[in-house]
């Protein structure tokens, strides 16, 4: 039995490092996809969806209403989650005397929530869900339950995109822009 050289196994771990990068990396969303089919019943479940912020105090979505709203599933343990968060605050803060709310809706722990929004504080509303509030959006189309999930409601309330995964800014921006 021959040995693989030194030279051609470290050849091969750095070509699988880049090739895992480039992998990783079209995960995110660089165009926004298509409105899913949503029964009016998940849709009105998804505007009235009260749910505590970090504070402790419930927020409805309905208060929302009249405002393109960005609804972002999320977890403190999600990679992925946390590297859209200042990119969804730097929009947030952009679009708000637009008329655009983003949204932040923890499928995860109050107490890992509340410490995630100590360190790393964004401007837009961090709801808290627990992990059952993933459930709902196979209604939007996220099959796997998996995060991160964003789903866009324009002006009157209708979902006009769902996308699984990280979304590229300049997709985003492309979309709301579309959306004024």
């Amino acid at each position: 039995m021959s040995k693989v050289p030194l030279w051609l196994a470290a050849a091969l771990f750095v070509a699988g490092l880049l090739l895992a990068a480039v992998v990783f990396r079209s995960g995110t969303v660089r165009e926004m996809p298509p409105a899913p089919e949503v029964a009016p019943a998940a849709l009105a479940a998804l505007l009235d969806t009260k749910l505590p912020d970090v504070a402790g105090k419930e927020q409805a979505l309905s208060q929302w209403r009249g405002r393109i709203l960005v609804v972002n599933y999320w977890a403190t343990w999600c990679i992925p989650c946390r590297d859209e968060m200042p990119m969804f605050s730097k929009l947030s803060e952009r679009y708000a005397a637009k008329g655009v709310q983003f949204v932040g809706i923890a499928a995860d722990e109050k107490d890992k929530v509340v410490e995630h929004a100590r360190e790393k504080p964004v401007v837009y509303p961090l709801l808290v869900g627990g992990p059952e509030i993933i459930k709902p959006t196979t209604a939007f189309g996220n099959g796997p339950l998996a995060v991160p999930f964003t789903v866009i409601l324009d002006r009157e309330g209708k979902v006009r995109t769902a996308v699984l995964g990280r979304v590229h800014e300049d997709a985003l921006v492309k979309f709301i822009d579309a959306l004024m």
